[in-house]
């Protein structure tokens, strides 16, 4: 036994570093401190302000809100100034999920265009649903950066992703508390129905909790807020430290949104098609060959746009790709037949997770 939880500590340790590799290739940063910066980057940072030839006073945003952090990590933003009004404000490089990100882009930064300073420092601003983080890091970013320009001190606290008095915020924390805890004593089908719906409702389509690639690559290359992120953090010890203490597999089986409703919907047909042990073998065999393929390619430097792509962005499908939704509609329908074929021989991040828990 102990010999066996080594390994799975060993395994776990090895995952990490094969992250750490991803992220320092992506974005040269290891828990928000930069590895590699070019000449041009610093010559950016240490400016966070100048005036234009037509005397429009740009801020950046890029060190005045280098703690604030959205669901990629860091967005920094350029404020244009002038005539003491906000002409307009553009993004930065940022390593947010694109779709999402753009409809932040479109529905936030103009809010605060033709306003003077004090009306956009007094202005509140509606986010977008199912982007929250992302908003959330604009705003405060906007507001940092408007602080700088009328000479006022600004505080570095991170901005939250939600408010702990929240009615989704409690209900996401007690949703997955209850999938974490109650598993462990309760074996009733009745009861596994109820978390998986659950599951589905609250933490997919109601508050987008989940763990994917991309989430994991943010967090080990910007750093991670544990107060600002309860929710990420709760999932992530179900899903990692749950399997040192003998709960393999416990976040795909009881928590995992993508999951449940698959086996939701595979509960509405009982026919199920038998697959034989060698195609099985074979499927298995492509689950890890893509994995290992992707991770490749990342280490290459190449294709990282593949993380956006997961089928979880598919519960927040106002933002979520065409593609994505085709993709999930497919699985949903091939679940009827055959069990959670996603998870079983397709999901990158839940081989990840096999793999560091040393499960085959």
């Amino acid at each position: 036994m102990k010999y066996v939880k080594w390994q799975q500590v060993c395994s776990l340790i090895t995952c990490f570093l094969i992250m750490l590799a991803v992220a320092i290739n992506r974005d040269q940063q290891f828990f928000g401190k930069t590895l590699l910066k070019s000449g041009s980057d610093s010559q950016t940072d240490s400016t966070a302000n100048y005036v234009g030839s037509d005397g429009m006073l740009i801020i950046s945003t890029d060190e005045l809100a280098k703690d604030v952090v959205g669901y990629g990590g860091n967005v920094p933003l350029k404020i244009y100034l002038k005539d003491g009004k906000v002409s307009k404000i553009e993004a930065l490089k940022n390593a947010e999920t694109p779709g999402f990100f753009r409809d932040v882009e479109q529905g936030v930064l103009p809010q605060w265009n033709g306003l003077t300073v004090d009306e956009a420092l007094k202005k509140k601003v509606d986010g977008i649903s199912g982007a929250t983080l992302s908003s959330n890091a604009v705003i405060e970013s906007v507001k940092r950066g408007l602080m700088y320009s009328q000479g006022i001190e600004t505080v570095e606290t991170p901005a939250e992703s939600a408010s702990i008095f929240s009615l989704k915020f409690v209900c996401t924390v007690l949703v997955i508390l209850v999938g974490a805890i109650v598993p462990i004593f309760v074996r009733s089908p009745r009861y596994r129905m109820a978390q998986l719906l659950l599951n589905v409702v609250v933490l997919g389509f109601w508050s987008g909790s989940f763990i994917s690639y991309s989430l994991l690559v943010n967090y080990i290359s910007n750093g991670l807020n544990v107060w600002a992120a309860v929710i990420p953090v709760l999932l992530l010890i179900i899903a990692f430290v749950f399997p040192l203490f003998g709960k393999k597999s416990h976040y795909c089986n009881w928590v995992c949104p993508l999951g449940s409703l698959q086996e939701v919907v595979g509960k509405s047909v009982k026919y199920k098609f038998y697959i034989r042990p060698r195609y099985l073998k074979f499927l298995n065999y492509f689950r890890d060959g893509l994995w290992a393929l992707l991770m490749l390619l990342m280490w290459a430097g190449v294709c990282f746009e593949w993380m956006d792509y997961e089928l979880f962005t598919a519960f927040i499908f106002q933002q979520a790709s065409t593609a994505v939704l085709v993709l999930a509609i497919v699985f949903l329908l091939l679940s009827c037949v055959v069990v959670r074929p996603y998870c079983r021989f397709v999901c990158p991040t839940g081989t990840l997770f096999r793999i560091s828990q040393n499960t085959k």
